[in-house]
């Protein structure tokens, strides 16, 4: 079995690879939000179905990538929570 001080510096690991990767999907939302900027000013005043899926899509891929960064905080919070009960 390991011990506390393994087990704290496993979590703190756990936690900075959370944070590595709430780095990307933070990442990943700008680059979502400019694509969305781009997309809206090339079909400005278009009301074809296509464009609009497209930007229902592109709102939705941004819901989801709040949503995983609110879970990532959660899980980080927890794991905290966790080791500050190890002593």
């Amino acid at each position: 079995m390991a011990s506390v001080a393994e087990l704290k510096s496993a979590i703190d690991a756990a936690i900075q690879q959370v944070g590595e990767a709430q780095a990307a999907v933070h990442a990943a939302g700008e680059k979502l939000t400019e694509a969305q900027q781009s997309l809206a000013a090339a079909l400005e005043g278009s009301g074809h179905e296509a464009v609009a899926a497209a930007r229902a899509s592109l709102l939705q891929a941004q819901t989801e990538l709040d949503e995983c960064l609110t879970a990532t905080l959660a899980a980080v919070e927890q794991a905290q929570s966790y080791v500050a009960t190890l002593g």
